[in-house]
């Protein structure tokens, strides 16, 4: 395992531990205090512990070098975690809203007290933490499952102040606000999910990772190339592979032209971060100087 991947398996080791801290804290509470908010705020968190485990095990599988049957790597394998997070985050929300409709008419008055507060004010500050760190750690190591879990949890911080304003309702006299939050919490996690399945899509279909222009302003940049052309881009941030089509001067030997080609891949390269290869195919092609 690389240096990066042992990186962010050491973080989301880190963050699997204050997950599931987090979720027993509001879990074993809402339960005591029949605050179905609360249970659900905890859930949301326990099930990002258990996104923590799906990354780790996916990680360990995107770490391999490529190989004869994945010559690409195995990069793809966190892009499919972001999926798997997602329909997790998803199957949640549904729980929550089963819940919240079994909770309306049911006469059922959660007890509220100054430790519910406490419980949820101390894992917003906790899940701010998270949030921040493995956001940040996300865009340095250039992680999709760091940062798809990233947004996960910050989604947290807007349940659990929720969840505050719903226990302050509750506690006023308006327990109806109970299952009312809940599916309020319900409706944000579906819209993270879906966000993260749509990111993921794109990276699964093959979406461009540079701008065509971008590239052939860097190949025309080169002395010798007369034409830029067929430029396809694929994978992810900081893991992309490119292919593209030069046109140089049918007159100069191959010697030449490959050196021309090395040139473009170097500059390439040093233009944009994350390049891992660049294909180039060389077309020649007439050139009458202009008299």
């Amino acid at each position: 395992m690389d240096t990066r991947y042992r990186k962010i398996r050491n973080i989301m080791i880190l963050i699997l531990f204050l997950n599931l801290a987090v979720s027993a804290a509001k879990i074993s509470y809402g339960l005591l205090t029949n605050t179905l908010s609360m249970q659900s705020d905890g859930y949301h968190s326990l099930f990002d512990g258990i996104s923590n485990i799906v990354g780790l095990v996916v990680i360990q599988a995107a770490s391999k070098p490529p190989d004869a049957e994945h010559p690409y790597g195995h990069r793809k394998f966190e892009t499919l975690a972001s999926v798997v997070i997602a329909v997790l985050l998803i199957s949640v929300a549904f729980k929550i809203v089963s819940s919240a409709f079994s909770r309306f008419g049911s006469g059922d008055v959660p007890e509220v007290t100054l430790i519910s507060f406490a419980i949820m004010i101390g894992t917003m500050i906790v899940n701010y933490f998270i949030t921040t760190y493995e956001y940040r750690s996300g865009t340095k190591l250039q992680s999709e499952v760091l940062v798809a879990d990233s947004m996960h949890t910050k989604s947290d911080i807007y349940v659990s102040l929720s969840v505050i304003i719903g226990l302050i309702a509750i506690k006023a006299g308006f327990p109806i606000l109970d299952p009312l939050i809940a599916l309020v919490i319900a409706g944000v996690i579906i819209h993270v999910g879906y966000s993260i399945i749509l990111k993921s899509i794109s990276v699964l279909l093959d979406h461009s990772q540079l701008n065509p222009e971008d590239v052939c302003e860097i190949a025309y940049s080169v002395e010798g190339v007369l034409e830029c052309t067929m430029i396809r881009t694929r994978g992810v941030p900081g893991n992309i592979f490119l292919d593209m089509r030069i046109g140089v001067n049918d007159d100069i030997s191959i010697v030449e032209s490959h050196k021309i080609a090395h040139q473009v891949e170097d500059k390439l390269k040093q233009q944009f971060d994350g390049i891992q290869d660049v294909v180039i195919h060389i077309k020649p092609v007439s050139f009458e100087p202009s008299s």
